[in-house]
């Protein structure tokens, strides 16, 4: 049986349908009798009521559709992002692309497919006519209901026993890399097994969720279901711990002594969270978020209770905006003088500090912890090395991760003296074979002329996925996405784009006080990054224009006029 699987029935099907007009008919390829109430036709505007470049919300009765014009054409398709419902009409259009407003994912207008992440599904689109001047679409109810939609897989051929121990594919971590790395090897047409392990006891959950909304169940957060997995022949193995890799006799043990051939194998297994030392490592109720048992644990602990958060990590500061409303108080402790000072800059990192005290969150800044003190086992006070003593039910650490590499020490895959592995444009280790990808790799970042990097976001993770499969399948693909990233707190969102690492300066627009701004980050004269409160779609915006491969200088952004970002239509 081949590594790279067998030439799938479906490899050569557009799922979409050819123009992208008829994806509903496509995604029912499953009902051969089609009836037509299954449909709706509805006249939605004039073919003058829009112009070149724009986007319009359209309601057809049954649900809405998202209608756009380009360069003469009209193309209609699902209005909200699969990723988390943003509304795509206020999103960014631009050369046959929409990216979402909120998080950055990228939907092809013609085929609907998602062609940059965050999100594991494409949109449905639908058949667009002219008629007398008329715009008439004709759409699936059910697609319309949706909104999304999953792209063709193909199935496995060869035939396996789940005691087997070969895989023609092993992936290690079930994270957005891993999962995107299974889906995409289906979409591509490969037909041998693909196993996916992890530590974990859940299917792949939407992990950046844990620390917005602690009460969420891991069924809540799921990702995909048992169901779909199954249906597509990706294998998953929870609590299954790797201990070892021989990248000569390809093959991986587990801890309770299981052991797997690969033909090719992805390494994705994330971050750990960066140990504290302190006097008292015994006391019970201190957390370090990773799970979803974690996340509900602290919200119930810290009900009517006192909640401290070590470090101003984004995970840290968004536990303790979470838990304003549910503490009688939450203090934080940092060991620098402002709050996302590194990431965002002194100024935003202020006004976000005065938003956390206008909550009632009490600051404990340019401090560290010397002991936590307990009652019974539990936790009942928390000692700085100041002197200064904090109630406290319940603790959050977050200072900080490293990447989960440890079981490689003794495997031949290369690592750097942190622990991170290297790897190339497609996501190849040192190793033939060996593949890598999320927070545990050092990547060629496009944005910085293929200097390496490591980039721990969830959307990078989804990218790295995709491009490992691609070049299994030998379809090599070039990473050119632009990190996007987004923290919530208090009902507000700060999102961001590009790669502010070591910016000397920060060009801010709008007004920090009423929590509307832009900040451009730069370096030299350059814009390297944008970070935005209550201001969209600029930020997408701005990771349209670094995507195009153009650069941003410092002085077109001092200006304050900004209407060559913020205009509606196609660059």
């Amino acid at each position: 049986m081949s590594p790279n699987g067998k030439a799938s029935p479906f490899s050569e099907c557009r799922p979409n349908g050819s123009l992208g007009h008829c994806s509903d008919e496509d995604t029912m390829t499953l009902r051969p009798h089609r009836k037509h109430r299954e449909y709706i036709e509805a006249s939605v505007c004039h073919v003058k009521d829009l112009e070149n470049g724009q986007m319009r919300e359209v309601d057809l009765g049954a649900g809405r559709a998202l209608l756009i014009e380009e360069h003469g054409e009209f193309f209609a398709m699902g209005h909200k992002c699969p990723h988390y419902g943003a509304p795509l009409v206020k999103g960014v259009l631009s050369k046959g692309h929409v990216r979402c407003p909120w998080h950055g994912a990228c939907f092809n207008i013609t085929t609907g497919d998602i062609e940059d992440f965050p999100g594991l599904d494409s949109l449905p689109t639908f058949q667009v006519r002219v008629e007398k001047e008329k715009v008439i679409i004709r759409a699936n109810k059910q697609a319309l209901q949706t909104q999304r939609r999953s792209k063709a897989m193909s199935k496995c051929s060869a035939v396996i026993h789940s005691s087997t121990g070969f895989s023609h594919i092993l992936i290690i971590g079930s994270g957005p890399a891993g999962l995107v790395c299974a889906e995409t090897l289906r979409q591509e047409g490969f037909t041998d097994r693909i196993v996916m392990c992890t530590t974990d006891k859940h299917l792949p959950y939407d992990r950046p969720k844990l620390s917005k909304c602690l009460e969420s169940t891991a069924e809540q957060l799921q990702l995909r279901s048992s169901d779909f997995l199954q249906m597509h022949d990706i294998e998953i193995l929870l609590e299954k711990e790797v201990v070892s890799v021989d990248v000569k006799t390809q093959t991986v043990t587990f801890r309770d002594g299981f052991i797997m051939e690969y033909r090719k194998l992805f390494i994705a297994t994330g971050s750990r969270p960066k140990p504290l030392s302190y006097k008292g490592k015994d006391v019970g109720n201190v957390f370090h978020l990773r799970t979803p048992e974690d996340a509900n644990s602290i919200a119930t602990l810290a009900s009517s209770k006192n909640a401290v958060i070590v470090g101003t990590s984004f995970i840290g500061m968004e536990v303790a905006a979470a838990l304003t409303d549910k503490a009688h108080s939450v203090s934080v402790i940092g060991i620098e003088a402002v709050p996302f000072r590194k990431a965002l800059g002194e100024k935003v990192g202020k006004t976000l500090m005065k938003l956390f005290e206008s909550n009632r969150v009490k600051f404990y800044m340019l401090n560290e912890v010397y002991e936590m003190r307990g009652h019974n086992g539990q936790l009942k006070e928390v000692v700085l090395k100041s002197g200064k003593v904090l109630r406290a039910d319940v603790c959050v650490i977050g200072i900080g991760s490293s990447p989960a590499t440890a079981f490689l020490k003794q495997s031949g895959v290369h690592m750097d003296s942190k622990g991170f592995i290297p790897v190339n444009k497609t996501m190849q280790t040192n190793i033939d074979g060996v593949f890598a990808g999320g927070d545990v790799v050092t990547f060629p970042l496009a944005l910085r002329s293929n200097k390496k990097g490591n980039i721990p976001h969830w959307q990078m993770a989804h990218v790295h996925g995709r491009v490992a499969a691609l070049s299994m399948m030998g379809k090599a693909s070039d990473i050119k996405t632009v990190p996007y990233f987004w923290t919530a707190m208090f009902g507000k969102s700060i999102r961001y784009a590009g790669y502010g690492d070591g910016f000397d300066d920060v060009v801010i627009q709008g007004d920090l006080d009423e929590l509307k701004f832009v900040a451009f980050y730069t370096k030299s004269e350059e814009v390297v990054a944008v970070a935005s409160m209550n201001y969209d779609p600029i930020v997408s915006r701005v990771a349209e224009v670094f995507g195009s491969g153009k650069t941003i200088r410092k002085r077109d952004v001092e200006t304050g006029d900004m209407s060559w970002l913020i205009d509606k239509g196609s660059q």
